[in-house]
């Protein structure tokens, strides 16, 4: 803070009042902080805009599929339109539920943790039963599934790992 009044020519009384919440900034005050810091003036008052390597995906808008009974949804939590080697998402499935996955690209991997119930994973002829917090990694170039093994929702994240960049 001290660094940051220094940089900017704002006092730290100020900075702390402004980070409290207690005193609104001037245009004048936001500008002097965003060239100590090195940012664009947008980066404090947008709440998207972190840097240019920083993207915030806001719940509200994101990209949602789901099975046609709306038992399985799979969010998505990366940027879906720009190219990745790694996809990240959010996974619920309804009690008594099973989803099948296809084969993906070969050297694919997954590496799902279970926040919230219990789910079996169907890998390679093996069914491997987890609990909550419990985690699985395995390569996913041949058919698998999940399935809910419990009497409430399972809420999973899966991270996917692909052998070549997509998109």
């Amino acid at each position: 803070m001290d660094r940051l009044a220094k940089l900017s020519n704002v006092s730290r009384a100020m900075l702390s009042q402004i980070e409290l919440g207690q005193s609104v900034p001037t245009i004048s005050i936001v500008w002097r902080v965003t060239k100590a810091l090195g940012v664009p003036y947008s980066a404090l008052l947008s709440e998207t805009a972190c840097s240019k390597d920083c993207v915030v995906l806001r719940k509200t808008s994101s990209k949602i599929l789901r099975s046609q009974d709306g038992g399985f949804s799979s969010r998505a939590l990366y940027p879906v339109d720009e190219p990745h080697q790694m996809e990240f998402y959010e996974l619920e499935l309804a009690p008594s539920r099973e989803e099948k996955a296809d084969a993906h690209a070969a050297g694919t991997k997954e590496h799902l943790v279970v926040v919230q119930g219990s789910v079996e994973i169907g890998v390679a002829g093996t069914v491997h039963r987890l609990e909550q917090g419990d985690s699985i990694n395995f390569l996913a170039d041949s058919p698998h599934f999940y399935r809910n093994a419990g009497p409430t929702r399972a809420l999973m994240y899966l991270v996917m790992t692909y052998a070549s960049p997509l998109g």
